[in-house]
């Protein structure tokens, strides 16, 4: 074919290079894996068969094996089928593993039986950032994401869910028994095969309906009122879309703001934000190694309680209020509305009135504290503001912690934004690399484990976009 470039002829004769190291440049990053598996102190993070038997067939390192881990997160290959595939075809691998091709079944049970131990690797990569000073900031944002199972949404039940079911098989079973009945009265109608055929559908009916009666036995015993048949530890989880949702997990990271690292996450199977904050607060700064830290986190992670824990450690806050006020969706004042003068322990209303503090009480292990005036019966505004006699304002004993974060958002006009662009990007990038399929692991510690190592790979491209691929090597090395 003229004037096009043209390969060569297959039965030409080639001469390859002799080494396998000639395959691969100085700069490729199957490079950085190598040197890095190569520093780690295997047998202390508690790898099994890091030290071999001394009897019986020899077994792979695990040094080679978590190599082929790494190497394929890196590149978007998860499948442990997928990467038995590539260690006989692909240079880069075989360069990294000696020409080394264990069985999918020999992969996927080094991810299964080391989970702790992958999980630990995530975690010394995550030090050895921290010594190279990337996280020097020491401002961090939290967020989480829901993340689909090895679940499908129809083998996941709710009481909402169990009873939607059992009323479509009622019908079913309804329909049935009225075709039958048409049957006997007019046999010349239906046929005697259409007959054993609705007789079959209701047997399979019944059967039906007796499995979910045993799977709402199962809900009352779970702790969360909801099963999952394939994945059992996976939930039915809300998202951001009207009526959607997915049964899976809720994924807590931590993102530096520098340089966009994740420096600590979490798998959860809980719906939402509002009890995470402090852990993974806590988690991040230990993670860093600061004694102070800042943090972002949206509505999602406005609780009172996870407030003042993180204040009490030292770790600031900037997190909104959730617009949730019934008075002002009411068009009545809202509680922003009246002042509170500290050194009166005293509100001051909208109308000038001092609303005086009344009695304290305990609601939920929190102390209360409830204020109301004397004047809202003769109060000219008071429509405006009750549709009781008396408007009751109750402030939390802690409160001040709540309105001196609410004056560092006052002074940060930027944090949603920080926010966003912070944590929401490593979502993004790893729900790319994942696929349609987000897990491919079942219950919550092989995803947990699973999570690490797509955290670790994500990392890793980090690090080497940062400071080079010849410069982490040194770092590793040292």
């Amino acid at each position: 074919m003229k004037r096009f470039i043209e390969g060569e002829d297959r039965s030409q004769s080639t001469l390859f290079p002799e080494h396998l190291e000639d395959y691969i440049a100085e700069d490729n990053p199957v490079r950085v894996i190598d040197v890095f598996v190569d520093e780690l102190d295997l047998p202390g993070l508690g790898f099994d068969g890091a030290k071999p038997e001394a009897t019986a067939r020899p077994a792979y390192h695990p040094a080679s094996l978590l190599k082929i881990y790494i190497y394929g997160y890196l590149n978007r290959i998860q499948s442990s089928r997928r990467l038995e595939r590539e260690t006989q075809r692909n240079v880069e691998l075989i360069w990294l593993t000696g020409r080394l091709t264990p069985d999918f079944k020999t992969i996927a049970d080094f991810r299964k039986d080391n989970g702790k131990a992958i999980r630990s690797v995530c975690r010394e990569f995550i030090v050895m950032c921290r010594e190279l000073k990337l996280f020097s900031e020491a401002i961090v944002a939290i967020d989480g994401s829901k993340f689909k199972a090895v679940n499908n949404r129809d083998k996941n039940f709710t009481d909402r869910k169990l009873k939607a079911r059992m009323q479509q098989l009622d019908e079913s079973i309804a329909r049935y028994m009225t075709e039958l009945d048409r049957a006997d009265r007019e046999p010349a109608l239906v046929t005697g095969a259409r007959v054993e055929h609705i007789k079959q559908k209701v047997e399979t009916v019944k059967k039906q309906m007796r499995e979910l009666k045993q799977i709402g036995k199962q809900m009352a015993k779970a702790p969360d009122g909801q099963v999952s048949l394939t994945d059992p530890d996976a939930s039915s989880m809300a998202t951001s879309g009207r009526g959607t949702g997915i049964v899976g997990y809720n994924v807590q990271t931590a993102v530096d703001t520098k340089h966009h690292m994740i420096v600590a996450h979490e798998v959860t199977n809980d719906g939402h934000d509002r009890d995470q904050l402090s852990s993974m607060a806590h988690q991040a700064r230990d993670a860093i190694g600061k004694d102070a830290l800042t943090v972002f986190a949206d509505r999602g992670y406005y609780k009172s309680e996870e407030i003042l824990d993180c204040e009490q450690a030292g770790i600031k806050t900037l997190i909104p209020k959730p617009q949730t006020s019934g008075n002002k969706a009411a068009g009545l004042f809202d509680k922003a509305d009246f002042r509170y003068i500290p050194s009166k322990i005293e509100y001051r209303c909208p109308a000038g009135q001092r609303a005086i503090w009344r009695f304290n009480s305990v609601e939920r292990g929190m102390v209360l504290h409830k204020y109301w005036s004397s004047a809202c019966p003769r109060c000219p505004i008071r429509s405006q503001c009750t549709t009781s006699d008396y408007r009751r304002i109750v402030r939390w004993e802690h409160e001040d912690i709540l309105d001196a974060m609410q004056r560092r958002l006052n002074r940060t006009p930027r944090a949603s934004r920080i926010r966003r662009q912070t944590a929401e990007h490593p979502f993004g990038t790893l729900k790319a690399w994942m696929g349609a399929t987000h897990f491919l692991t079942k219950t919550l510690p092989r995803v947990s484990t699973e999570m690490s190592l797509h955290v670790l790979a994500y990392n890793m491209k980090r690090a080497m976009q940062i400071l080079g691929i010849a410069p982490l090597m040194a770092a590793i090395r040292a």
